[in-house]
């Protein structure tokens, strides 16, 4: 028995979806905290060391 494309295109379809969600609702956020924070700690340690701007 041969298989078309067609076969399984919900369960492509669910899928995909699936994997959209989790990129836009979880992993985009995650991802945009992780590097904001970093960047925020890394100034921070660095002015621990060099001062403040001001000094």
């Amino acid at each position: 028995m041969e298989t078309t494309s067609d076969d399984n295109h919900p369960n492509q379809r669910k899928t995909e979806r699936n994997v959209f969600l989790l990129l836009t609702v979880v992993l985009a956020p995650v991802l945009a905290v992780a590097i904001v924070g970093g960047y925020g700690f890394i100034i921070w340690i660095y002015q621990m060391f060099a001062g403040p701007p001001t000094a």
